[in-house]
């Protein structure tokens, strides 16, 4: 018999299985979708079967043997059919495609334990062993504990019993006990303790409306929408009860940055040792043991960022994906999947209902709402009925006139000032996502834009402004287009210099500062959130990661430095990400007994995307958001396909992207086609990076076209060493 093996070798004119001989002693395990570990270019890899032969189409005298083999479970065939899609969708390999499914846990160890048992009749071997005028009092105890426990943990016996090692394998040897070694799954909660009560669910008029709803009309897909502190949670977890209730068991995916031990409790509580989680910061041996116990059945709820959506639960029931907006569920590495299209897709395949939940729904998913693709629900009020935040926006350039050249406006000094007098706490959140490279003008708060593309141009090392979708390149400008001042340049905004600054201002005050640096360490990004929770600190200095999820009753102040930093990004989803920020960062403020209240800053306080963040009017921001992309044709009124090229060598990266342009400009004339630009970020890690946009109305003259390209780059002519990555709008 003969197998038919794919091997992620991540290399497009490879991406074919192999095929191997099934060795005697594997005749039974490998099926159709069994992982397989098999020998190729001197190295054993993994791989999986697609298909099992009794011929082999090729000499089977060059054909080696599989090496080893795990029996597939239950529903990988669904597993199998998502990786098809990922890899259809996204690109890259068959193989790549079937790694992000079944991850692999390359470093990981097996936790064993030893199991004592009682063997033949443990009563009659005590009475004998008493006989002896000289015996081992150890082995009479041993035997005495077996009399009252069938089995016991050998560890179990050496720490609470003292009784000796030696002593339990001679008792082996003469047939009294027999010892059994299995495999022991962690669980990275053992050491919590449940309450004694466990609390009741207590859902709202909105929330009960919305899971009537949800249980008698079982839409596939729905979107809530509710405000922050809207109880969305609670909501979620009433879901998930009545899946368990089924027999079905939920995945919950929540983004790492919002993945604390305060968000994963609040499941915790209801459900006990039937939740796990998984998360980039555990070692992979607890990570694999977290999908294994899925697999066994020993959990029903998995609590994870995007890997968590491959757990290879058997019956699943329930997806849900917490703050769907999140840039972070899309990968950053091959394939680029969207966590939220892929569970949308595991949920068809499974047979699950999807839940989509946001303050600050993508403008896509709203889109598939409002046009009746998705249920919508809604959620209007703050779940223990406490106000919104009262939010004002700040004029900066009327401070620059008044003469201040402060990171704070006098609004907010003096709103920090009070708060700290009245022994609240403070966020101030500076907003800083993906700004390198962008020119404007400090006096008027323009924007360089490209002409042809509405979007804001990056100033790379060549001294040019570069437009990342159309290719258009200019001379980098000495003054502002719009008032001529010579204030203008690539903004730059440092967490240490702000916190340094705040410490001068507020000296009393106890300030700490989160981002990537102060969150490196282990435990690090805990232990702030421990301090300023516990009140050890008046004021938190942060970065995005300070306004996701997190719930610090003490706060009833939220200052946001530079808000539109985040619109002057080249991205047509720049006021997209920007109200989705704002709008979190206000909801931080006044979750707690006191009022909160939010401070914004900016240099564009007419920008529609600020001024519905301030209203907290999520229907304004989409009608206006859309209108602009239904007039431009940008996604979802129109479909863009990005190719990233990939190479170790500028020049190569460049001659494939003129291949793929020449391509398709001969192929599809009708499509617009542009570039090879260079990425935002040029270079990483030695590799170059460059980007070619391909834009049509028709979704499946893209899909055409990336099927072209995955023939093209397989021709004897195509440039060597570069690879492709594909990204839909």
């Amino acid at each position: 018999m003969f197998a038919e093996v794919y091997v992620n070798l991540g290399v497009t004119k490879m991406d074919h299985p192999f095929t191997y001989k099934i060795p005697e002693e594997l005749l039974d395990v490998v099926k159709p979708g069994s992982e397989v570990t098999v020998p190729m270019r001197g190295r054993n890899l993994r791989g999986f079967v697609m298909t099992v032969e009794e011929n082999c189409a090729i000499d089977e005298k060059v054909v080696k043997d599989i090496v080893f083999a795990k029996t597939p479970g239950q529903g990988e065939g669904e597993m199998f059919a998502l990786a098809g899609f990922i890899r259809q969708r996204y690109g890259g390999t068959l193989g790549q495609a079937l790694s992000v499914v079944f991850p692999s846990h390359a470093n990981a160890t097996v936790k064993t334990e030893k199991i004592v048992k009682r063997a033949g009749n443990i009563d009659k071997a005590l009475d004998e062993l008493l006989l002896k005028k000289r015996h081992s009092k150890y082995t009479e105890k041993l035997l005495s504990i077996l009399k009252d426990n069938e089995s016991i943990l050998w560890d179990d016996l050496r720490q609470d019993y003292d009784i000796p090692s030696n002593t339990i394998r001679e008792a082996e040897k003469q047939g009294l006990v027999s010892v059994e070694t299995h495999t022991s799954l962690r669980n990275p909660f053992e050491k919590l303790s449940l309450e004694s009560k466990r609390p009741d669910i207590s859902l709202n008029e909105e929330q009960s409306e919305i899971l009537g709803d949800f249980l008698k009309n079982k839409p596939a897909v729905s979107l809530i929408h509710g405000v922050t502190g809207s109880g969305k949670t609670l909501l979620y977890i009433a879901m998930i009860e009545q899946v368990l209730k089924e027999g079905k068991q939920a995945i919950v995916l929540i983004p790492e940055i919002a993945l604390t031990l305060q968000n994963i409790l609040r499941f915790y509580r209801f459900f006990g040792d039937r939740i796990s989680c998984v998360n980039s910061r555990m070692n992979p041996s607890l990570r694999n043991d977290q999908f294994e116990r899925a697999r066994a059945g020993e959990i029903s709820v998995m609590i994870g960022p995007r890997s968590a959506l491959f757990t290879p639960f058997s019956n699943l029931g329930l997806i849900i994906v917490d703050e769907e907006h999140e840039t972070s569920y899309i990968s950053e590495h091959p394939p680029k999947y969207h966590a939220v299209e892929v569970a949308v897709e595991r949920g068809r395949l499974a047979g699950a209902q999807v839940v989509l939940g946001s303050a600050s729904p993508s403008v896509n998913s709203y889109f598939h709402a409002v046009n009746k693709d998705y249920k919508l629900y809604t959620l209007e009020k703050r779940a223990n009925d406490a106000a919104l935040p009262t939010v004002s926006i700040v004029d900066m350039r009327e401070e620059l006139k008044a003469g201040n050249r402060s990171i704070l406006s006098q609004k907010l000094y003096s709103a920090i000032k009070e708060r700290l007098q009245k022994k609240e706490q403070v966020m101030l959140f500076i907003n800083r996502r993906g700004v390198a490279g962008t020119v404007s003008c400090r006096e008027c708060g323009a924007v360089i834009k490209c002409e042809h593309c509405d979007v804001p141009m990056s100033l790379h090392r060549d001294g040019l402004l570069h437009c990342h979708y159309c290719g258009a390149k200019k001379l980098m400008v000495r003054e502002c287009p719009v008032c001529h001042s010579k204030l203008i340049g690539t903004m730059r905004a440092g967490t240490e210099k702000i916190e340094s600054e705040i410490k001068r201002l507020f000296p009393t005050a106890g300030v700490v500062r989160m981002d990537a640096d102060t969150t490196k360490g282990a435990g690090g990004f805990h232990d702030i959130i421990k301090a300023f929770n516990n009140r050890e600190a008046d004021i938190l200095i942060g970065t995005q990661m300070i306004v996701k999820g997190h719930d610090f009753p003490g706060v009833t102040l939220m200052g946001v430095l530079a808000a539109d930093l985040s619109l002057n990004v080249p991205d047509y989803r720049a006021s997209e990400r920007t109200f989705d920020l704002l709008l979190q960062a206000c909801g931080r403020s006044g979750r707690g007994e006191v009022k909160g209240e939010a401070i914004i800053q900016t240099y564009q306080p007419e920008n529609f995307a600020i001024v519905s963040a301030a209203k907290n009017d999520y229907v304004y921001f989409y009608r206006e958001e859309t209108a602009y992309r239904r007039l431009v044709q940008y996604p979802p009124f129109s479909h863009m396909f990005s190719v990233e090229v990939t190479s170790r060598t500028d020049e190569g990266a460049v001659a494939m992207g003129d291949f793929i342009v020449n391509k398709l400009s001969k192929a599809f004339p009708a499509l617009l086609v542009s570039g090879p630009n260079p990425a935002p970020v040029v270079k990483i890690k030695d590799i170059y990076r460059y980007e070619v946009v391909i834009k049509d109305s028709d979704y499946d003259k893209l899909i055409e076209a990336r099927k072209l390209l995955d023939e093209a780059i397989a021709e004897d002519g195509a440039p060597k060493n570069a690879d492709l990555w594909y990204d839909f709008d």
